[in-house]
């Protein structure tokens, strides 16, 4: 990715500070993991954050860090609140409000057809303040985000697009797509690292499920050299690289557990064992018999002059050792 687009990132995380993440519907374990790590460093750098996504999450991206914190609506929660009842036309006359000392009663008057709903159908919510930034993760076509995505409520939010679809449409005020990413976690974990965020074990850990995933545990031919090279920096910052049919690692809480104890050496039984050299005295009668069945015969060891005659039974010359001069005719 070129610098232009990491500077153009840079100046509105600078510029604003309530920032949001969206997500597509079902999203995949490195959309989310993506979109989570970044939450997760914006939140740690100080600023306003929510992460939303338009249908709750699947069981196969619960196991990342942060999923508890992703909602159904983008922005912080403002002062409002909003009653919702069922409607139809012609049913409510109009809407009012009295008040009866402490309390606002809202009023809502019938129409002709009468009003079709009950007190369990009246909901209750807060209202939501529209992000100055918003980040959308893995959505190739703004209708990808159903409900979330508002025209007339984000009119005026800046739109950062993360995404390495082909078919991207490339919308937003800064486009970070582009089909040679083999996974949006590693293009995330690139633009952590590029503004400085804080790279810890949680963040590394989504990150590194994030690529594994999408590229079948790296074996995929198209993982990317981007993908292993921020495989290396995640797994300096702690991250286990995963591996199939093994649970991700869960931190050690219960520590009641007795440490296994090595038990000591145990020496055989002496009796067993003869030592070196032990007196014949001291033998048991198994022992000796072993011994009177196959004993050990001992060679004595012959010096070289009785190598040199044996058999012959004569006494070499005592000249034999000395040096010899041979003499000889040259006539053929």
């Amino acid at each position: 990715m070129d610098s232009l687009t990491f500077n153009k990132i840079k100046e509105v995380l600078a510029k604003y500070a309530n920032i949001a993440i969206a997500v597509p519907v079902d999203p995949s374990v490195d959309e989310m993991g993506a979109a989570l790590s970044l939450y997760l460093c914006l939140k740690d750098m100080g600023k306003s954050m929510s992460i939303a996504t338009p249908e709750p999450p699947l069981v196969e991206v619960s196991s990342l860090v942060g999923i508890d914190e992703v909602k159904a609506s983008l922005g912080e929660e403002s002062g409002d609140l909003i009653v919702s009842f069922p409607y139809r036309e012609g049913e409510i006359e109009k809407v009012s409000y009295t008040r009866d000392d402490n309390y606002l009663n809202i009023v809502v008057k019938e129409g002709e057809k009468g009003l079709n709903f009950s007190e369990t159908d009246v909901k209750f919510s807060r209202g939501s303040k529209a992000p100055e930034l918003l980040f959308i993760i893995g959505a190739a076509r703004i209708s990808d985000l159903g409900k979330l995505f508002d025209p007339t409520i984000l009119k005026d939010t800046i739109v950062v697009n993360i995404d390495n679809k082909p078919d991207n449409q490339g919308y937003g005020d800064v486009v970070m797509v582009s089909n040679r990413f083999s996974s949006i976690s590693e293009a995330v974990a690139n633009l952590i690292l590029t503004i400085g965020g804080k790279m810890d074990l949680d963040i590394a850990e989504n990150l590194m499920l994030g690529i594994a995933t999408a590229t079948n545990n790296f074996q995929d031919q198209r993982t990317s050299s981007l993908a292993f090279e921020m495989a290396g920096i995640l797994m300096r910052n702690g991250a286990l690289r995963p591996t199939p049919n093994q649970p991700r690692r869960e931190p050690v809480t219960d520590f009641s557990q007795k440490p296994l104890v090595q038990k000591p050496f145990q020496q055989k039984n002496p009796q067993q064992v003869r030592p070196i050299n032990q007196p014949r005295s001291q033998m048991q009668p198994k022992q000796m018999e072993r011994i009177q069945q196959n004993p050990f015969k001992q060679t004595p060891i012959q010096s070289v002059e009785s190598k040199e005659g044996a058999g012959t039974g004569e006494t070499p010359p005592d000249d034999w050792l000395t040096p010899k001069i041979y003499k000889g005719s040259t006539n053929f």
